[in-house]
């Protein structure tokens, strides 16, 4: 069902096409209105009686998947940190807010037992890798390794490895590996089978340095010639372009064993400012992001993209809240998951940014994501304080139990299809 609603869902949009193209419209062929004579009815059935083993063996419960029983198992805290994805240096208990966030400098390289320590206390979900954390091959084998080893719960790890400008091994000296242009660059070639390409080659070396996701491939469609954030990271401005290139490049890091995160939802294209920086908004409406900005999401969600991030963009004519999207409950539980109908894991862009971090403190922030319907934090500004915001929102009834455990469940039913539950 979820297949054919992605088809008809991806349909209705590139019938709607013509609000980011400007050309033609489509009108859909009227019902039949045939009628055919009612069948007779068939005599009633005489049921036969079913063997009571049989009975027992059909009331009996489904086995328990890996992920299943891993969440039965967990304390709160180990719940809570599965919704959290953080940067090593958050763990080194010596460093600031602003140093552990500095974008270049204060770079964490490998474990220590003041980390393990904080790892152990605030049992974080999955360890996200920059440039300054990855200074060589050898260093970045080893970190992984100590890494796993000192997390009582299996860890996530990610990076940013889009190909082109935002490339954290590819743009680090040592490591050899294809580098790419940019996104753009392939998307001009208007061949599917070079974004393909990028996702299998990208996704065989992050595998062989241990990682599990990748945060591409980027969904926006680069329609503002003065976006000063997407730009050539983006595939073109053509949304029937993206969403085919977005298609093959998830099918390619699949092919690798790798985790996709289809971004900046509902779409980062079409705006001016960067959300690093502050407030940043879209003034579409929503039939508009239809129209252009959410045909290659639709794409992703129908290739079977592992995530969806939701960008820090405040859609003001599409929700009443006022909200960034990655807080908007109207924007990820009513529109993503309920009219897109996306049943994937949900994952904010990092909190970390001057859209978020500017206007709440690091608990709000995570506490109104998870409320919204995201089931993965990713870099709080301030990771302890976030952790503890989550737990007592669970604990004084803001966040129940079950909204918790539905989002845990995500994540971990995610992890098992890769194989990090063993």
């Amino acid at each position: 069902m979820k297949k054919i609603a992605s088809v008809v869902l991806i349909a209705s949009l590139l019938l709607s096409l013509a609000g980011c193209a400007g050309s033609g419209s489509t009108s859909a062929p009227a019902a039949s209105s045939g009628t055919s004579a009612a069948p007779s009815p068939a005599p009633a059935a005489t049921p036969s009686p079913v063997p009571a083993a049989s009975a027992a063996a059909a009331s009996s419960p489904a086995p328990q998947s890996k992920a299943q029983a891993l969440l039965s198992a967990m304390s709160l805290d180990e719940k809570i940190g599965q919704l959290f994805l953080v940067r090593p240096d958050a763990l080194e208990p010596t460093l600031t807010s602003e140093q552990i966030n500095d974008a270049k400098n204060y770079g964490v390289t490998s474990m220590s037992e003041a980390m393990a320590a904080t790892l152990a206390q605030y049992p974080a979900g999955g360890i996200v890798f920059f440039g300054k954390n990855i200074p060589s091959p050898p260093q970045l084998t080893a970190f992984v390794a100590s890494l796993r080893g000192a997390s009582t719960q299996p860890l996530m790890l990610g990076i940013d490895e889009e190909g082109g400008s935002v490339s954290r091994i590819a743009n680090t000296a040592g490591f050899d590996v294809k580098k790419y242009d940019s996104m753009a660059a392939v998307g001009a070639t208007g061949d599917p089978q070079q974004a393909a390409e990028v996702g299998l080659t990208i996704g065989t070396y992050l595998k062989q340095y241990g990682f599990d996701l990748d945060f591409a491939p980027d969904a926006d469609v680069n329609t503002n010639p003065d976006n000063i954030v997407i730009g050539k990271r983006a595939f073109g401005s053509d949304p029937a372009l993206v969403a085919r290139m977005v298609t093959a490049e998830i099918g390619g890091l699949h092919q690798a064993g790798v985790m996709t995160c289809a971004k900046h939802f509902p779409g980062h294209g079409d705006t001016k400012g960067d959300t690093h920086d502050g407030y940043v908004s879209v003034t579409k409406s929503w039939d508009e992001l239809k129209s252009c900005e959410l045909i290659p999401f639709a794409a992703a969600i129908d290739a079977g993209t592992d995530m969806v991030m939701a960008a820090h963009i405040t859609a003001r004519n599409v929700t009443d809240d006022g909200l960034p999207a990655s807080l908007s409950h109207e924007m990820l539980t009513d529109r993503l998951r309920g009219e897109m109908g996306y049943q994937g894991v949900i994952i904010t862009d990092a909190m970390a940014m001057g859209a978020i971090a500017k206007e709440y403190t690091p608990a709000d922030a995570a506490v109104k994501a998870i409320l919204a319907g995201a089931d993965l934090v990713l870099m709080p500004q301030d990771y302890k304080e976030a952790f503890v915001g989550v737990r007592d929102a669970v604990q004084n009834g803001t966040i129940s139990e079950e909204r918790l455990e539905q989002s845990v469940l995500r994540v971990l039913q995610l992890k098992e299809k890769y194989g990090l539950l063993q």
